[in-house]
């Protein structure tokens, strides 16, 4: 069979239909935003989940066109939907602005990737408008203004709604307007220190184009966080909002586990779902239970080449990981071990507020939760209500998403370990103060957040992590238990200085650390790992039982 091309990274719809390209239908949003007759309408979902190609079919199907609109169409799911909704094809300008790019270290680079944004619809709908004839000579001088990057502050201040009026003036039609990625110059602006002035630009850019707006047909606006009206939407009464939560169009971003099985038999991968399904399904939009697409897509096409290809977390190279990041850097104790509990597999109970901004987000670690949910990092299980409550049982979602926590928890550990004082474990190892090493490796234990469930790996990775910064010496982490090699060696380069020998155990019970740590030294003695350090000129070398149990640790030599 001939392997159809994946769209991978492309968000045009046009591009994708009339180029072959494998294309899950995704049509039927159309009929069903139209039943729903919203006059804004927000769809709230996280990164990669297919909304810009969604606003990209928007765009295609509701755009005035000279050219026949209905051959991109041609045999996908919205052509059979009947004719009230096919009289909608083609009928309307049509403004659509990405605010991906104003994701900028400052707000004059921000706002400079604005100007360039509304410029290109400017400048996409002035053979249009200046075929008309129907501007004013002051409308048409602020019209170019804005399409040459001149325009005053006052300029760009109402410039959707200005660009919307001028349509409709020139083609005697209501205009559609489309707003991507609403909400990523207000996130990179909340990390990057300038939340206020950039709120108040999106603000008086939005509500002068959506509300009371007479020249709008309607609006689609996305993002990944419902932000509260009193931020950006204040006096927005005409807002629909369609988060996770939501029962409307939720199958319509992300790919359903039907529409994953026919894909995946498309390709002749149908042994590969079960994998799949660990490593990318796991959402719950409304009733929908659907499948990260920007993954799948990724999975798919790696599997061109190498049909045995294994799964990777394509979705964490592909969004920001900041929430998780602020999360695990600034959990407390009770916060760590819900981490924990989240990586083993079980699940939390937190309130639910959709109507939160990003200043909101450090005032209780509740909201962090929140932001978590609505970006993709938790997924629904159920939820119930306590009075004016919802309080929402949540997990992680998929294998994926596991790894994005466990990867954000070792690089906050590494940076965590190279800011401490670790100089007095160091002088317990190399002096045989075991019950100094005990404390200081129990009291760090308490600081960290584990994800092995407390297996022997967990414990050896979190000893060779504290130990990496140990002076001159090499340390020599074993990945595998019994394979005839301690668990960890420390070895001065010059055979003149110590050597260290340290075997790890896990101990079920805290009463059974003692007996652990006997163990491990008869397992040094008995599989002889010091002859080989001999051999190499060794005479000073120190032996170490390590047992762990849970937080707490016992050494014995």
């Amino acid at each position: 069979m001939e392997w159809k091309p994946l769209p991978v990274g492309i968000d045009d719809f046009e591009k994708i239909v009339t180029g072959d390209y494998f294309y899950v239908d995704k049509t039927l949003f159309i009929k069903e935003l139209l039943d729903m007759k919203g006059e804004v309408n927000l769809f709230t979902r996280p990164r990669r989940f297919g909304k810009t190609l969604n606003m990209s079919m928007l765009r295609y199907f509701f755009e005035e066109n000279p050219e026949n609109v209905s051959r991109i169409f041609q045999g996908l799911n919205i052509m059979d939907a009947g004719e009230k909704y096919l009289d909608h094809m083609g009928k309307y300008p049509v403004i659509m602005i990405s605010l991906k790019s104003m994701k900028q270290p400052s707000y004059e680079l921000a706002f400079e990737m604005l100007k360039k944004a509304l410029k290109g619809e400017f400048q996409r709908h002035w053979q249009l408008v200046s075929d008309s004839g129907r501007l004013t000579d002051a409308d048409q001088k602020r019209y170019l203004r804005l399409r040459d990057l001149e325009g005053t502050e006052a300029d760009y201040a109402d410039a959707l709604k200005f660009l919307s009026e001028c349509l409709c003036r020139c083609t005697g039609r209501k205009t559609v307007i489309l707003i991507d990625e609403y909400d990523v110059p207000l996130e990179n602006a909340y990390f990057s220190g300038f939340y206020d002035r950039m709120t108040d630009t999106i603000r008086s850019l939005f509500e002068s184009a959506l509300k009371t707006n007479e020249s709008l047909e309607f609006a689609v606006v996305t993002g990944c966080l419902r932000i509260s009206r009193e931020s950006i939407f204040t006096g927005l009464n005409n807002l629909k909002i369609m988060s996770v939560t939501s029962q409307a169009c939720g199958e319509y971003f992300g790919f359903t586990p039907e529409e994953v099985r026919r894909m995946l038999d498309f390709y002749g991968l149908t042994e590969d779902y079960e994998t799949v399904r660990q490593w990318y399904e796991g959402y719950q939009f409304g009733n929908a239970e659907v499948y990260n697409p920007w993954s799948v897509i990724n999975y798919v096409d790696s599997c061109r080449l190498n049909k045995n290809s294994l799964p990777k977390p394509y979705w964490s190279n592909a969004s920001s990981n900041n929430i998780v990041r602020t999360l695990v850097e600034k959990a407390d104790f009770s916060v760590k071990q819900e981490i924990e509990d989240l990586i083993e597999g079980k699940t939390i109970i937190k309130p639910i507020h959709e109507d939160i901004t990003h200043e909101d987000m450090d005032s209780t670690q509740d909201n962090l939760w929140n932001f978590l949910f609505f970006t993709g990092y938790l997924k629904k299980i159920q939820e119930h209500q306590e009075e004016e409550t919802i309080y929402m049982e949540m997990a992680i979602p998929n294998r994926e998403v596991r790894y994005i926590y466990k990867n954000t928890v070792l690089r906050w550990f590494e940076k965590k370990v190279e800011q401490k004082e670790l100089s007095p474990l160091y002088e317990s190892i190399l002096c045989g103060d075991t019950e100094k090493m005990g404390k200081i490796l129990s009291e760090n234990l308490m600081e960290t957040i584990s994800f092995y469930d407390y297996q022997e790996s967990y414990y050896r990775g979190f000893l060779a992590g504290m130990l990496k910064n140990i002076g001159n010496y090499i340390v020599l982490s074993n990945r595998e238990s019994g394979n005839g090699r301690p668990d960890i060696l420390l070895k001065y380069p010059s055979v003149r200085g110590k050597a260290v020998i340290l075997e790890i155990k896990v101990s079920k019970t805290y009463q059974g650390l003692e007996a652990k740590c006997q163990e491990a030294l008869r397992q040094i003695e008995e599989q002889k790992y010091e002859e080989a350090l001999r051999q190499e000129g060794y005479s000073q070398i120190l032996k170490y039982g390590v047992a762990f149990y849970r937080k707490e640790c016992m050494v014995k030599k």
